[in-house]
Formats: structure tokens, sequence, C-alpha cells
């Protein structure tokens, strides 16, 4: 998202995100396997900025599963195995809130964290969920992460039939650092393609999950449940890259451990 005023995505944003996840043109092709493509754009070493779509079909999954285990931010604290911490910060309007989100990056690299404004959408048989980055006074960047920005992330989930669907998850990152050429690679060639089979493989156990934690609350369908403070927008402000710290990690050799036996 552009501009100098943050603003929340209308339906022309969420159209113009869909036929992005849909394009084909102009982005590369770096895996093609089984049920998953990854398309890059830009990726190269060096790059501030890193453009990464991927493409996965799920046969034995509905699109309402998927969509709910994306939102569902306790069930992600279970399943996501780099999130060092995740919550939300407060809500905008019943379709959008600010929350924040710290990851692991691989060794030797710095972990990331950001802070974004996300927004979401269900028209017809499909679902968009996309987030950008915002600064929020409470929450500045910490000395031990690397605050990164979302120029855009997110979802586009579309319905094939009554158990079967779409996931293309599309990001525009500035992961603020100049990386080294391994971790570029292992993005789009690796952790890309692991994360989509996690996430399909968790939305198969998500009903039973759910059946025994707080089961009928899911205030993304239904934003009356929601229990966080409400925020103007004009405690946010835009999150601009070039204020933020840039670490130059291009000469870090990678390390293996035991994470990446997946």
């Amino acid at each position: 998202m552009s501009g100098h005023s943050v603003t929340i995505p209308d339906d022309r944003a969420f159209a113009s995100f869909k036929a992005e996840c849909l394009c084909e043109e102009s982005w590369t092709v770096t895996y093609n396997k089984g049920n998953i493509t990854v398309f890059s754009q830009g990726l190269e070493e060096g790059k501030s900025v890193h453009k990464i779509k991927c493409r996965m079909v799920c046969k034995d999954v509905s699109a309402d599963i998927m969509y709910d285990v994306l939102h569902d931010i306790d069930y992600r604290r279970k399943w996501d195995t780099n999130v060092i911490e995740t919550f939300d910060i407060g809500k905008l309007t019943v379709n959008a809130d600010v929350g924040y989100y710290s990851w692991k990056c691989p060794k030797p690299l710095r972990n990331r964290d950001v802070i974004t404004l996300r927004s979401w959408l269900q028209i017809g048989k499909d679902y968009m969920i996309m987030n950008y980055s915002v600064k929020h006074p409470k929450y500045p960047p910490k000395k031990d992460m690397v605050r990164a920005v979302s120029i855009q992330t997110g979802y586009l989930i579309q319905s094939q039939g009554p158990n079967h669907c779409s996931l293309t998850y599309m990001a525009q990152v500035d992961p603020r650092g100049s990386l080294p050429k391994w971790v570029v690679n292992k993005s789009s060639h690796f952790l890309a393609p692991r994360a989509m089979k996690k996430i399909g493989k968790v939305c198969l156990k998500y009903s039973e999950w759910k059946q025994r934690h707080n089961p009928g609350f899911k205030p993304w369908l239904y934003p009356e449940q929601t229990t966080l403070p409400s925020i103007p927008l004009s405690e946010l402000s835009i999150q601009h890259a070039e204020s933020l710290e840039n670490i130059d990690e291009s000469s870090l050799a990678e390390t293996h451990d035991r994470e990446d036996s997946d």
C-alpha cells in the first residue's frame, strides 16, 4: 500500500490483489512439484524487496476451513513452528485489525517482526486476507529483532467444490537487510513449499481441534464476538522501510540444524 496515510483497503484494493495472485506474466516459476507451485519476481541477491507467490491445490480441504485456519490465531500458535510471538493489538472495523507477528529466520540471520494492518473479505467463492506494515506508537522496533516491512502480503482462497480449494499466498516484503543468496534460494525452493504443505496438513486437523477449543468463537466471521479494543486510524502511520535499520547479512554462511529435516 502506497501513500502517506493509513487506509483500510477497499473493494478495488482486493480486486487488484486477486488479479495479481492469479496473474502469471512477469513471474518466474522456481518450484513446481505435486500440488504446489512457487513463483518469484525480482528475487535477486542484494535486492531489497522480495516478491514471492505460492499456489497450492487442496483436494481434501474446503475453502471455509482453510479461511478459518489462516485466521485463527490460537491455532496458529499451535502449528506455526516459525512463530516467536503473535497477538492482535486492536480492531479498526468489522473486517480490519492491527497485529504483531515475529518469526524465526534461518540461522544465523537475526529474527524479524512486523506490525501489520490486516483486512479480509469474502466475495462469492473467493476468500481474501491481506496486510501491509504500519507503525503503532506502543510497539516500536525491538533491540533483538529486525523490523521487516510487508509492502503487501496476503492469501487468496478459491473454492473448487465442497471439499476442494486452491490457496495462493503472495508476499512482497522488505526484510530490511542484504540477504545472502542461499537465503533467497532457500525461501523459494524449500521454505515456501514446506510452509504450504504444513498449512494443508493442519487444515485436516482443524475441525477436531476447534471442537475442543472454543468452537463457536470465530470473530473473523462474527465480528460481534471480538473482544479487541477499537483503535482509531489516527494512531497508526505508514511504516516506511527507509526509517528502519538496514543490516548487511549477505556474507553470512548457512548453519544446518535439525529444523531443516522436515
